[in-house]
């Protein structure tokens, strides 16, 4: 199944812990970005020693479970459109800014289609003035646009992390 895209409100690894010191999935960085790695035992001992961190953990892993739940509803019942809309929203929540280098291919395997297909779609939407696209990179110009042209599974989303007090990963919007 396409992955789960995150950024500076959560973390890699979120199934490790005092049970299992081996995260049980694969982390690809798809934008520039500052990250960092702690020890699964280091990670143990801050968690059992701070219960705000325990909080912060809970609040992202229900989070991510909602994101999880949601992107495999999404990808049986929207059309492509839609979800590429989605997709690049919460890309762009997470961007140091509203151009972010993504090629085709990246697109493509977050979900589940063929490049020609991202392409195909990617010039929908650049036609409507939401998105911009060059060699590696997108561009989005219309975000207020590109929200209407999601699937209703964006905000939801989003609605949840809200709910749950988990902060925007860019503060931005």
């Amino acid at each position: 199944m396409p992955g789960q895209v995150f950024g500076r409100e959560g973390l890699v690894g979120v199934t490790c812990g005092p049970l299992n010191a081996r995260a049980a999935s694969r982390a690809i960085a798809q934008v520039d970005g500052v990250s960092a790695c702690c020890p699964s035992d280091v990670f143990a001992e801050a968690l059992q020693a701070s219960e705000s961190m325990r909080t912060a953990l809970a609040k992202f892993t229900e989070s991510l479970f909602a994101q999880v739940q949601q992107a495999a509803a999404c990808n049986a019942q929207h059309r492509l459109d839609e979800r590429l809309a989605r997709w690049l929203l919460t890309v762009h929540d997470r961007a140091d800014g509203d151009r972010f280098g993504l090629t085709q291919a990246d697109i493509a395997g977050m979900l589940g289609v063929r490049r020609a297909t991202v392409s195909e779609v990617g010039s929908e939407l650049e036609g409507k003035g939401l998105i911009r696209r060059g060699r590696g990179w997108v561009q989005v110009l219309d975000r207020p646009a590109l929200e209407r042209a999601s699937c209703g599974c964006y905000a939801m989303v989003r609605s949840v992390m809200k709910d749950l007090g988990v902060p925007r990963p860019n503060g931005r919007h």
